[in-house]
Parts: C-alpha cells; structure tokens; sequence
C-alpha cells in the first residue's frame, strides 16, 4: 500500500509553525505522512514534541532561498513534488504568482493558510492534539523558575520588539514571570507553567499563538505590534493593552499587478538575480532576514 506523502512549505517562524500545525495534523489524521523542511533554529521546539511529522532542519541562507528554493529541492528529494506540497505562505516577494489575488485582499494570513489547504480554520484551535509533551522537561523549568503559589507569566520581548509597560491592573501579590525563550530550546516546556498561571499577557508573538491556540484556563492581556493582515485570529477572549508600540500599517501590494511586473522583468532580463524572499509583502533589508510571521515591517 502506497502512502500518500505531503510536504509543508513554510520554513519559519515559530508563530507560523504553531499556527499551522493543526493543518499538518489534518492532513496526518488522513493517513498522509508529513514532511516538514524548516529553519534550523525552529528543529529543537519541534523535533520531539511533534514526532508524527518528518522534520528536515535546512540553514537560513543571506539569498533567502529557504523560503522556498530549499524546501522543494529537500521535498523533492524525498519524491514529494510541488503538487503534493501544501504552500501556506500569504505572500512571498519573489513568486508574487503563486499568492491568490482574492482571498489576499479579505483573509489575514492564518486564515488564508488554512482556506488555500483545504482545512476547516476551526481546527487551528486544536493544537492540544499535536504535541507530545514531555513532563520531565516541564517540570524542570518551574523548577528552575522557582515559582510561587501565584505567578502571571508575561511575553513582551520579540524578535524586533519590546513593550515595556507596567502591568499594575494584576494583583500586586501575583509574582510576574517573564517568558525568555532561551531558557528552554523548546517553547513546548513553558505549558506546565501557563497551566498554573492566574494570567498571561504578551504582544503577539509565537508564545501568544501557542497561548491561544492551546485554550489556557487563565486571563489573557494583548499587545498588536503588527499590521492588521499580520494579526492572527485569536479564538478566546483576549483584553487589549494600549502601548506606544509602532503599527503603522504599510502599504499593501496588489500580488496579481507584482506577479505580472515580475514577469516581464524575468522575460525582458531573463531571470533575475536572486534577492531576498520574504512571505509579507514588504522590503527586508539582507541583514535582517526576518525571524518570524511579524518581523518583516518596514518601520
């Protein structure tokens, strides 16, 4: 019997992984076996906690082929072609063909992951199903952490930005603990700790996408620091924090108007030198390769 294999193609960040686990797991629960090729520094949050897929660690190149040209040489490689990947990125600058011009203009881009793989958007909440926990390395972190009774954890460090706001509304006996993703090279062993949280607040990140996704009994404070199409659907009842954060919405682009530009420029030049690819319609500068759905603003 043959087993119909599917490759993801969306190598990072962290917040997009979690957020699109749950399609990989649909597309599992089908009897499909998944491959899954993402960014080498993203390997050690999921190589254990989500065995079921086949993960291929690939390095995050200056060119940006990692985005794409890497994942469909390893994919196919593994005789997985282009039509049997799921291709979840909303826009990337270099295949501007590749997004679709309609659902772009109405859908932010969860939504849009899930409308383009053909997987209900309701099970994005269902991300409880994908993991394996690992009960050792949970218990090993609250107790380097040294927790108190009563504890709020906050996230308001990102990849590009920090809030720093007071957080005086919680109860001044609840102890304050801040999510630092390095304590831990897995962001799976912070679920022991969110389970005996009272509260969590965070700007929106991938913490506050595992946080939301996962369904946490506990009071939920939120930060945008992004654009509007870079905010994702958040499914339990969340309180907004004002901040001074930046949020300037850029200009969007009109992806069927860039995929025919980018055609006539290949036809007239014929091929263009490779440049940086980026799955949010904005300008990266090489330097700052983006590190997850939310970092690739012009600010």
């Amino acid at each position: 019997m043959t087993t119909t294999q599917t490759g993801i193609i969306q190598s990072r960040g962290l917040g997009d992984i979690i957020i699109a686990l749950p399609i990989a797991h649909w597309y599992y629960q089908q009897g499909h076996r998944i491959v899954w090729p993402i960014c080498r520094e993203f390997h050690g949050s999921v190589k254990d906690a989500v065995p079921w897929v086949q993960w291929r660690a690939i390095d995050t190149d200056k060119e940006g082929r990692f985005f794409l040209e890497t994942p469909l040489q390893v994919l196919a490689a593994e005789g997985i072609s282009e039509d049997d990947c799921l291709y979840l990125y909303q826009y990337l600058n270099a295949r501007p063909d590749l997004t679709d011009p309609e659902l772009y203009s109405v859908l932010k881009f969860d939504q849009y992951k899930y409308w383009v793989s053909g997987v209900p958007f309701k099970h994005k909440w269902q991300l409880r199903d994908c993991i394996t926990r690992d009960q050792d390395r949970e218990d090993q972190l609250r107790s380097r952490l040294n927790l108190g009774p009563r504890y709020c954890v906050t996230h308001l460090t990102g990849s590009t930005a920090r809030a720093d706001i007071k957080v005086n509304w919680l109860d001044p006996a609840v102890e304050i603990v801040s999510v630092e993703l390095h304590q831990t090279d897995s962001i799976w062993d912070w679920l022991g700790v969110l389970e005996g949280a009272e509260a969590f607040v965070g700007m929106d990140s991938s913490m506050t996408n595992l946080v939301d996704q996962w369904g946490f009994d506990l009071d939920r404070y939120w930060l945008r620091r992004s654009s509007w199409d870079l905010t994702p659907v958040l499914g339990d009842s969340w309180t907004v924090v004002p901040t001074s954060l930046s949020t300037r919405d850029p200009q969007r682009v009109d992806p069927q108007a860039a995929a025919e530009e980018l055609r006539k420029q290949q036809t007239s030049a014929r091929g263009l030198a490779s440049g940086v690819h980026s799955h949010v319609p904005f300008k990266v500068d090489a330097s700052q390769i983006p590190t997850d759905f939310m970092s690739a603003l012009n600010r």
